[in-house]
């Protein structure tokens, strides 16, 4: 559905307003109470920012953990998936979460790619058909306090090579 809506917007809207609309106007984006404030046009930037109130303040009154780790958890894979292009499958593998202190006031997130990055994950992927990354998200007050820091792992894999994957899984059981 998403993607078949972003298909169409596209005729209309950058791809970087579309993704950070999207985003802030889906219902499970929304949920988890952060908002993208910035994406810039090659998508390779994009910044979020949590505001605490009652629906993500824990019973010590600073925000839930959880709101904090489900508003960085899509991030990072659409954003690849978006740079990478249709020949790629994404899919976020795994997440350490680390809470450094309580979130009391606003905070935010930057999720950065290079274009390096991109360009030599394609070429692993070419010569290897799947690889995993790791990448590294702080989310920090308005002072640059380090309030929790995510370490993501994402599966990338070439798209024909994922779907024999997963067709040879299938026929194996």
């Amino acid at each position: 559905m998403y993607k078949k809506g972003t298909e169409i917007l596209k005729r209309f809207f950058k791809t970087s307003t579309i993704y950070k609309y999207g985003f802030n106007w889906s219902p499970m984006y929304r949920r988890t109470t952060a908002k993208l404030i910035e994406v810039s046009d090659d998508l390779l930037y994009v910044k979020i920012r949590i505001k605490p109130n009652w629906k993500n303040r824990n019973y010590a009154g600073s925000i839930f953990g959880g709101s904090m780790l489900s508003a960085t958890d899509p991030i990072y894979m659409i954003q690849l998936i978006q740079l990478l292009g249709d020949d790629y499958v994404v899919w976020d593998k795994a997440v350490e979460a680390r809470y450094k202190k309580p979130g009391k006031t606003i905070i935010y997130g930057e999720f950065v790619f290079k274009i390096e990055e991109i360009e030599a994950i394609k070429e692993i992927v070419a010569s290897n058909n799947e690889t995993d990354i790791s990448k590294t998200i702080d989310l920090v007050d308005a002072e640059q306090n380090i309030i929790a820091t995510f370490n993501k792992t994402l599966y990338i894999a070439d798209k024909q090579f994922y779907k024999e994957k997963i067709a040879n899984r299938k026929t194996n059981k």
